[in-house]
């Protein structure tokens, strides 16, 4: 078990949650993302399918700005995976989007109009 201190529980530590646990941290310490903005494990409905997102982080309008997807370090990051994440988005409709296996991160920023996504360098620090 870990405890979660955005959650404020203890949690099961899987390789996912571990990847999860150090990504939040990261977020809030070196890209210095308010806590209170950031939601994890976030119910969501997609074609009347209730999934959760891992990470969330919203702007103080409430409006989601980066949706991440987190995946234990021995699974890759595949075109399927790219698939999972920009699938919630549809529903979520943040301006980013970043996956991580504790190992690789990729980021984008999406185009709503375009339909369409930017690859990112870094995942952008929080900007107030």
């Amino acid at each position: 078990m870990i405890f979660d201190e955005l959650r404020r529980k203890y949690v099961l530590l899987t390789p996912e949650e571990w990847v999860r646990q150090h990504f939040i941290h990261y977020l809030l310490q070196d890209l210095r993302y308010p806590r209170g903005l950031v939601s994890v494990e976030r119910g969501t409905t997609y074609n009347q399918l209730h999934k959760r997102t891992d990470i969330c982080i919203f702007n103080h309008a409430g409006k989601p700005e980066l949706l991440v997807e987190c995946k234990a370090a021995h699974v890759p990051i595949t075109q399927e995976v790219v698939k999972q994440v920009s699938t919630y988005n549809q529903v979520v409709q943040a301006k980013l989007i970043a996956i991580t296996n504790g190992l690789q991160h990729y980021c984008w920023q999406v185009d709503f109009e375009t339909r369409s996504f930017v690859p990112l360098q870094e995942i952008p620090p929080y900007i107030n």
